[in-house]
């Protein structure tokens, strides 16, 4: 029985955006490990921008100044 968790960031991911995830990587795990897709479980959490934090800030700071993680 996999279980994968995806965190990402509270910033506007959509129903649609989440199903997509959750069959790919439903997908790529029955592909890849063989695995029954009905024993696959995915479950994405969402995580507000003062909880998460990367060089020591916490993202909603680092939002503030215009830096993202693929700018620094």
């Amino acid at each position: 029985m996999p279980y994968v968790k995806i965190e990402v960031t509270r910033e506007g991911v959509t129903r649609e955006q989440k199903r997509i995830l959750i069959k790919g990587v439903t997908d790529l795990i029955t592909g890849v490990l063989n695995k029954d897709p009905e024993l696959t479980h995915v479950v994405i959490q969402e995580v507000e921008l003062d909880d998460w934090g990367f060089t020591g800030e916490q993202v909603s700071v680092l939002r503030e100044k215009g830096i993202t993680a693929d700018k620094k």
